[in-house]
């Protein structure tokens, strides 16, 4: 973020410099140039910086996963006091699955242990390690033991009750069980 902050001033002082250039050739020119074109050429840099970064943010993001790991939803956000987002929705929040890495760690074929990543602009990547019944359809988190507990992942499915259902046109159902029965 503070080398995001940095390029937004550099960008700012970019295009100030631009308009000082245009200030210096109009008074060649024999015109004097607003006095207000300076600061409105650094405010235009740095909204320009931002957007495109806010923008850009989404598809770098996605570059940068690993093998294995795909997006399963996305959250297009438009918000008011960025009037450009109601043009084109952005993209501020992403969840992805690691499919390239489920296991089956239980008595029930049907049953898979993944990770979830939970993306958001400005925010850390969050880890959640998911369960996911492909029979029922439902989902689970499943909480890592602690050193001396010996509670299996097979138990876990077992003693949980926050099931949470899934609809078979789910994006998650679709990349953790179709991909993986077939």
């Amino acid at each position: 973020m503070l080398f995001e902050f940095i390029a937004t001033i550099a960008a700012a002082f970019g295009m100030a410099g631009l308009a000082l250039i245009i200030t210096h050739l109009s008074k060649l020119a024999g015109k004097s140039a607003p006095k207000w074109l300076i600061p409105l050429f650094a405010a235009i840099g740095m909204f320009a910086f931002q957007i495109n970064q806010e923008y850009s943010w989404y598809g770098q993001q996605v570059r940068d996963l690993p093998e294995g790991v795909e997006v399963v939803k996305t959250a297009e956000s438009t918000e008011w006091f960025r009037p450009w987002s109601y043009a084109k929705p952005q993209i501020l929040r992403f969840i992805a699955a690691d499919t390239g890495n489920t296991s089956v760690q239980v008595d029930n074929p049907n049953i898979y242990l993944f990770n979830l990543y939970l993306f958001e602009r400005r925010r850390s990547v969050e880890k959640v390690p998911q369960v996911i019944d492909c029979s029922v359809p439902a989902r689970a988190d499943y909480v890592i033991p602690e050193k001396g507990n010996t509670l299996t992942v097979n138990e876990h499915v077992k003693q949980t009750t926050a099931w949470r259902e899934l609809t078979t046109d789910d994006p998650l159902f679709i990349k953790i069980c179709t991909d993986e029965i077939v």
